[in-house]
């Protein structure tokens, strides 16, 4: 679908609902299969958690999760420790380029039994459940945290519980204190200290229902910070459903968006957004995105908008993700008219005079190229080529803005 962002401006003072966070919903369902006395709200409606939750519930042989790439880390655990099930756990052709060894080999150490279909180190992949009995295993930090959540997920239900030896500078710890605090809530014993996380055996079932509500998705959250960020002075949005003390790490949003005078004010279970100040285009931003990756798309084309150089690093995640998200942002933000250099794990956007009109926007399979580039509908005319790719993480992305004054085509 090839849609057309014609030059808007944002109806101030609107209400969203933003579905609920992808990141804690799969995780409460791959519990909820372990745990079933769980019952979950506000669960997400996007592609990957639908497909997380036919996943859990199939009785295939195969499990083909598309482009799901969180799904495909859990699942491989999930399926590892289920006794007696055989699954070939496969997936769109780019998920088959993206690594997952790490995890694998992890779990090998641990005693699952999973080959390699294809390429070695990559899906798809075939899993014969088992019991396991180890309880150790060292992993490397630096890699995606989604790795060290797969195995804290399954590790109530082995005999032994789970000792984790991280190796290096830990990534996306805020995804990894996600994981522990579901954890938690279930009445499970966890403990992270320096390089080791444990998670202690509970094999039994839960006392009785645990009703989770999920909250809302900062990662959705981001678009609509952007839109405020690129808006007049006194332009506001309210989003639903948020909390104060949230276990996602995009919630950093709220701090980080101050320096482009977005002001956030948190109003029972909602968040009040405010265009409250000018931004000063001259001083170069330097953001460490090492704990927040899946912003950094969102944040480069906000600073492109609001024509600031940035600077922004910790972003070596990238590479693997549904396409690799450095190259993407530079070709896309060339296009408009940027200066910008990427290195492995860093993006420098230099100050830009003007930005170049009805550009076509390529979006890569990717749900968050699609909706980063939709702000500057508010600087420019813009095409978003395959823009239905964003059903991945928010099905109704489009509608809602059109319910807030921008105009689709």
């Amino acid at each position: 679908m090839l849609l057309s962002l014609q030059k808007s401006k944002l109806v101030s003072g609107k209400t969203l609902q933003i579905t609920g966070s992808k990141s804690e919903s799969n995780r409460l369902l791959l519990l909820q299969a372990l745990f079933p006395e769980i019952k979950i709200l506000n669960l997400s409606n996007s592609d990957d958690t639908v497909l997380m939750k036919e996943a859990l519930s199939s009785e295939a042989e195969v499990v083909d999760i598309h482009h799901a790439g969180t799904a495909m880390r859990f699942l491989t655990a999930f399926f590892a420790v289920k006794p007696k099930r055989e699954v070939v756990l496969t997936g769109s052709q780019r998920m088959k380029e993206r690594p997952i060894g790490i995890l694998v080999e992890a779990l090998q150490t641990l005693g699952a039994d999973i080959s390699y279909l294809e390429k070695q180190g990559y899906p798809p992949l075939k899993i014969r459940g088992r019991n396991i009995n180890k309880s150790q295993v060292r992993l490397k930090a630096n890699v995606s945290s989604q790795y060290i959540s797969a195995l804290l997920l399954i590790a109530p239900v082995l005999k032994r519980g789970l000792t984790i030896e991280l190796e290096g500078t830990v990534t996306s710890v805020p995804y990894i204190n996600m994981t522990l605090s579901l954890l938690n809530q279930l009445g499970i014993e966890t403990s992270f200290n320096g390089q080791f996380i444990k998670v202690y055996p509970f094999n039994k079932t839960l006392s009785a229902e645990k009703v989770i509500e999920v909250e809302s998705d900062w990662s959705s959250a981001s678009y609509f910070y952007s839109f405020i960020a690129l808006s007049d002075v006194g332009t506001e949005i309210i989003l639903k459903s948020y909390k104060s003390n949230s276990l996602q790490g995009d919630a950093i949003l709220a701090k980080l968006y101050r320096e482009f005078g977005v002001e956030t004010v948190f109003e029972g279970t909602a968040i009040r957004l405010k265009k409250s100040d000018t931004v000063e285009e001259e001083s170069s931003l330097e953001i460490d995105l090492s704990n927040a990756p899946d912003i950094a798309q969102t944040i480069a084309v906000t600073a492109f908008g609001l024509q600031k150089p940035i600077h922004l690093t910790g972003l070596h995640t990238l590479k693997i993700k549904e396409t690799d998200r450095l190259v993407a942002l530079k070709n896309e933000l060339t296009k408009l008219g940027a200066q910008i250099e990427i290195t492995a794990n860093s993006l420098e956007l230099k100050a830009t005079q003007s930005i170049k009109p009805n550009v076509a926007i390529a979006t890569y399979n990717d749900h968050r190229m699609a909706m980063a580039f939709a702000p500057l509908a508010l600087r420019t005319s813009i095409v978003i080529e395959d823009a239905d790719v964003v059903s991945k993480s928010y099905p109704s992305f489009w509608d809602d803005l059109q319910s807030i004054g921008i105009i689709l085509k």
